[in-house]
């Protein structure tokens, strides 16, 4: 027997939840399929931040989007969410790092996202913690962290209060009227929207999606320990590097009095083991910033994997070769802030609706060009 819907999508993680809300809220008849647990993969093993971030224009614009999405949903959110607007502190070492602070204020400035820059007097008394003789740093205030399974398991019960059917099962085959799943049955759509994050590729080829291994660590709890998240402004070159191991320096406030140590980056990485030598040098890294982290107890540590683009964008839009297929995948390390502004710019594309922000720079159809200009 074969059921039938208008939207069929693979994928439970927060953007898998939040596309199927999205599509739900906008009338059409949803299936969402998840093989495992409703926010568990990559969005288990998420940091949870909600953050404008601006490496690119394209970039900026979907993760602002999606912020302030996330901001006017804030007061709807239950508390195991953990929805705390914390802000961000960029961290600035030297007076060349305080240089990268400025531009950072002048371009959130000009695009009106409340920053302040902080002198080393300010950021001490923000952040007693830090070492001393930190040069300064930025501070974005409306920068959030909240727990990301719990929210990727709202969005799928709001979604299912919305009429759409969750479905535990293992999507194995595409076809032009449906999917076929592991237990024998068949699901018929007009369109399916894929949101496996790094599993795009095992379900459809044609997209460029690759791995990007990362660990985490967590802490028993030592409320006010700090107060903001903390990233220092060389994570942004550990980000962009795509051919060798890095970490850097980020942590975050948790809603419990936890600490959670970030982040590292690994390509080409492919078990979920813990690389004990990338583990000491991110709680090393760590530490050089909040030297006192060293009294603090580790209770957890884990890895996870970014489905990482060329480009560092992720794709929302159609497949350049299957016309019923649509991505919701690649956004790396933004995933979770980036939820809510993929879902509504992938259903103004398929119901032909006006978007708040371009979504050209996020059609798949972009990675065709790269590889004939390659």
């Amino acid at each position: 027997m074969s059921e039938s819907f208008d939207v069929v999508i693979v994928g439970a993680g927060v953007v898998g939840a939040a596309c199927a809300l999205e599509c739900a809220e906008a009338g059409l008849k949803v299936a969402i399929i998840e093989a495992g647990i409703v926010g568990g993969g990559a969005t288990a093993a998420a940091m949870g931040h909600i953050v404008a971030m601006d490496d690119s224009e394209a970039q900026f614009a979907l993760t602002r989007y999606s912020q302030q999405l996330w901001l006017r949903m804030k007061d709807e959110l239950p508390d195991e969410v953990e929805f705390e607007t914390t802000g961000t502190i960029w961290v600035a070492a030297d007076e060349e790092e305080m240089i990268e602070v400025r531009r950072k204020h002048s371009y959130y400035s000009g695009h009106r996202v409340p920053t302040e820059i902080l002198d080393p007097k300010t950021l001490e008394q923000a952040e007693p913690n830090l070492r001393k003789g930190l040069a300064g740093g930025l501070l974005v205030s409306e920068d959030a962290v909240l727990y990301p399974p719990t929210a990727a398991r709202w969005l799928w019960s709001r979604a299912k209060s919305c009429g759409v059917a969750a479905m535990e099962r293992r999507v194995t085959a595409l076809r032009p009227t449906g999917v076929d799943c592991s237990d024998g049955s068949s699901l018929d759509s007009g369109l399916i929207i894929i949101a496996t994050g790094t599993w795009v590729p095992e379900l459809d080829g044609d997209a460029e999606i690759k791995k990007r291994k990362g660990h985490l660590a967590i802490t028993d709890r030592y409320p006010g320990f700090i107060r903001h998240q903390l990233v220092e402004l060389s994570y942004l070159k550990s980000a962009h590097s795509i051919t060798s191991d890095s970490v850097a320096f980020n942590v975050q406030p948790r809603a419990t009095g936890q600490i959670l140590i970030g982040s590292s980056r690994q390509y080409g990485a492919e078990d979920n083991d813990i690389d004990h030598g990338i583990m000491h040098s991110m709680l090393a890294r760590a530490s050089e910033y909040l030297p006192n982290l060293v009294n603090t107890a580790v209770v957890r540590c884990w890895t996870g994997f970014r489905a990482a683009t060329a480009d560092k964008l992720p794709l929302i839009g159609p497949s350049t070769r299957k016309a019923n297929v649509w991505y919701a995948a690649g956004h790396e390390g933004l995933g979770i802030t980036s939820s809510l502004g993929t879902a509504k710019l992938l259903v103004d594309q398929i119901l032909g609706r006006r978007p708040a922000i371009p979504f050209e720079p996020y059609l798949p159809s972009r990675q065709l060009r790269e590889q004939v200009y390659a």
